[in-house]
């Protein structure tokens, strides 16, 4: 469920490209968008099987048959080359004015009359078709019907009224020089034009898997949600240095470390924890940022989480509530919020006096206060900045929870007086553009990222991590679930 990452390279963040300059989609790509579709595509698919069964239990039987002719221009006398081969221009300019005399009133009226058929010449038109194969003088005349016979019928009779109207139209003297003979009659067909089974269920089913992929695909492009590790670590340009499962019960129990230390999620923040420790071999990572593109995606858990995995190694932790708009780590932790950053900022009271020890660890929690009305100003102030240069001085790890980066400019700003920021991202909720924008506008204010921790990871399907394992052996430790005061 965790990714374990070597160390990010120390100093200015590089440039990373954004997940959408990819013009051309590469084959694991779509196979990547495929799976994460595929009920979509399974759906469409048995879509496509379903019309096709159900049209070739509805509709009709369709009989298709098809008759021939020549068309022959004589000549008299004594032929030469010549005459030859302007005859059989001649015809094969012919026959395509004969394409369409096929299927005029004066052809079909005749054989509506003749078969006696209950349709008029238009009607019978729509099941009459004439073709001439280029550079031939050969028409294809085919008749479709509900019937085999009644097909034959009609294909043999349209070929001889309309020998009969060309012979009308082009032999104005006895000795004609152009007439039509039938080279083939129709047929009576053994097997019907359509339905056919087996081809109509292998068709519906090809053309449902297509339009299944397709759409698959589509909702893919459309629907830019970060999905994975690496689109996340792709956006954010930074690795993922912490993967955390989905869990609906997270709200209600948001400090897994502490409630149930054998649970994957935190196993997580300890390997969050491990991997911060890599990110900053040389020096010594002091202060941290937990902030996220947009609210919602999980950052104040993962901030009180890493506190607690902090101090559960035996350092003494510090966890700072600077969202001022929506603070919640007063409540997430269990303790009273009404007095904190705020009130120390602006002086009214000491730091001392509002620092709150929390469990039996070398945990404290700095609450936010009471929400003010110029927050980024508070946070830009230079009592912030001696604040947090004074907690990084008492205590070995400073964490920060700030407000998100694209609604204000508040986490930005504390980028700027911490060692390193975190960049949270939700799977399946993040926008790929928002995590690239996100750490567009820490890189403008030259804050660092030091890592990104992918939250709400499901734990089935193709997106999934390793959620369950190890740790689900063995029976679970009981904690002493109550701060203390």
């Amino acid at each position: 469920m965790t990714e374990i990452v070597t160390a990010p390279t120390h100093g200015a963040p590089s440039a990373h490209p954004s997940p959408h300059q990819e013009s051309l989609m590469q084959l694991p790509d779509l196979v990547r968008l495929v799976r994460r579709s595929w009920w979509l595509v399974a759906l469409v698919t048995a879509l496509g099987l379903g019309v096709a069964v159900v049209a070739d239990a509805v509709l009709p039987p369709r009989w298709v048959s098809t008759a021939q002719v020549y068309v022959v221009v004589r000549a008299g006398g004594q032929l030469t080359s010549n005459d030859l081969v302007q005859g059989s221009t001649a015809a094969n300019q012919k026959v395509h004015s004969y394409v369409d005399i096929a299927t005029t009133d004066r052809v079909l009226g005749r054989v509506v009359d003749d078969l006696g058929l209950d349709v008029s010449s238009q009607e019978l038109a729509r099941s009459v078709s004439v073709e001439s194969p280029e550079d031939t003088a050969l028409l294809r005349l085919s008749a479709s019907a509900d019937t085999a016979e009644g097909a034959a019928r009609i294909a043999d009779a349209v070929s001889r009224t309309l020998a009969t109207v060309v012979d009308e139209i082009e032999n104005v003297q006895d000795d004609g020089a152009v007439r039509l003979e039938i080279v083939q009659e129709a047929d009576v067909p053994s097997a019907p034009e359509a339905p056919r089974p087996v081809v109509d269920v292998g068709l519906g089913v090809l053309l449902g898997l297509l339009a299944g992929v397709g759409l698959a695909v589509l909702r893919g492009v459309v629907d830019t949600r970060v999905r994975d590790g690496a689109q996340a670590a792709e956006a954010v340009g930074a690795p993922v240095i912490a993967s955390v499962a989905f869990d609906p019960d997270s709200r209600r129990k948001p400090l897994v470390v502490h409630d149930d230390p054998r649970d994957p999620r935190a196993e997580s923040y300890r390997s969050l924890r491990t991997n911060l420790r890599y990110a900053d071999v040389d020096g010594r990572l002091s202060s941290l940022v937990v902030t996220s593109p947009n609210q919602s995606e999980g950052k104040t858990t993962v901030a009180c989480n890493l506190a607690l995995a902090l101090a559960d190694g035996g350092a003494r932790v510090v966890l700072v509530d600077a969202d001022l708009r929506r603070p919640q780590v007063a409540e997430r932790m269990g303790l009273e919020g009404a007095a904190g950053l705020t009130d120390v900022l602006i002086g009214r009271v000491e730091l001392d006096d509002v620092l709150q020890p929390w469990g039996r660890s070398a945990l404290s929690v700095l609450p936010s206060g009471a929400v003010p009305p110029n927050p980024s100003e508070l946070l830009d102030s230079q009592g912030m900045a001696t604040l947090l240069d004074h907690l990084s001085a008492t205590f070995d790890h400073v964490v920060i929870d700030a407000p998100p980066v694209l609604p204000v400019t508040d986490a930005a700003v504390l980028s700027t007086l911490a060692d390193g920021a975190v960049m949270v991202v939700a799977a399946n909720r993040t926008k790929q553009n928002d995590a690239v924008t996100a750490r567009a506008t820490l890189d403008r204010v030259q804050g660092r990222v030091l890592g990104t921790v992918l939250t709400m990871v499901p734990t089935r399907g193709p997106d999934a991590a390793a959620a369950r394992g190890y740790y689900d052996a063995g029976p679970r430790p009981t904690r002493d679930p109550t701060p203390a005061a």
